[in-house]
């Protein structure tokens, strides 16, 4: 008698785990080509001498890459549950707070002349992002 709970609590475990794998496979694929239209966005940014059109290039493609993130990210909410919901808000905040020390960090920096803030905006934005997703990812990983 008393084994058949636990079998059910592990099959709601091992059906749990299946649900989580299945929507972050879901994130992964909605998220490869959007990654790969940052890294261009990146390369055609990084040009300090651009012609018109490849200004407007790296507009269009930034704009482009802008929706699509937001696109991925809202298909991903719409999946998750209350708590995945919960644990992506928190990690969001958390990097969103480090984005704002180490911009202000780089504007006092920027200030006394020892480095230049538009070197370093794009990397700190960067950053931001694989903060929350590193924090969101052990915070899934540990707390299920």
């Amino acid at each position: 008698m008393e084994g058949k709970p636990y079998i059910y609590r592990m099959a709601k475990q091992a059906e749990q785990d299946q649900v989580t794998r299945a929507a972050r496979r879901a994130v992964l694929i909605d998220g490869i080509p959007v990654v790969t239209l940052g890294v261009i966005a990146l390369t055609l940014g990084s040009n300090p001498d651009q012609s018109t059109a490849q200004k407007a290039w790296w507009i269009a493609i930034t704009i482009v890459f802008t929706l699509a993130m937001a696109w991925v990210l809202l298909r991903a909410f719409r999946r998750a549950d209350e708590y995945l919901r919960r644990i992506q808000l928190e990690s969001m905040a958390i990097a969103f707070a480090a984005v704002l020390v180490a911009l202000q960090v780089a504007t006092l920096l920027d200030a006394a002349s020892i480095i230049q803030l538009h070197q370093l905006a794009q990397l700190i934005l960067l950053g931001g992002v694989a903060i929350w997703l590193f924090i969101a990812d052990l915070r899934t990983r540990f707390h299920r």
